[in-house]
């Protein structure tokens, strides 16, 4: 479950894109708030409402589409796409990923892993650096 005292934040078609939290929940007076990404990651400082809002806007949700990796599952870590992320409600939240398949779709369904939510610190966004997927090993 959600804390009480998180308030979302959607886009204007309706579409989350995460919630607003209060810096310091037991100092209202204290006007600082944190943005919090639909992964349950913070995405901004302490800042006031207005910039909190606007870092949930410049983070958006394009980024669900990109290459992200997962680390600790094998030797190497993984390139992944995510299936779902779902918050929790009355139910514990979680996140699909799926091992990426480049978009190959005569190759058999790709294996899916499911993380708790908020996002573990292993399921990062994919760096310079990391595997392309496509090297192969010696």
């Amino acid at each position: 479950m959600l804390p009480e005292d998180w308030i979302p934040h959607r886009r204007d078609d309706g579409e989350l894109l995460g919630w607003i939290r209060p810096e310091h929940p037991h100092r209202p007076e204290a006007d600082a708030w944190v943005a919090i990404d639909v992964l349950g990651r913070p995405a901004s400082a302490a800042v006031d409402w207005l910039d909190a809002e606007a870092a949930l806007e410049a983070v958006g949700l394009a980024w669900l589409a990109d290459v992200w990796m997962l680390e600790g599952e094998a030797a190497e870590p993984l390139r992944v796409r995510f299936v779902e992320v779902t918050p929790p409600t009355d139910e514990p939240g979680r996140i699909v990923v799926k091992v990426d398949d480049f978009g190959d779709m005569q190759r058999p369904p790709a294996d899916q892993l499911t993380l708790p939510w908020p996002a573990p610190r292993r399921l990062r966004p994919a760096v310079a650096g990391d595997s392309d997927g496509r090297t192969l090993a010696r």
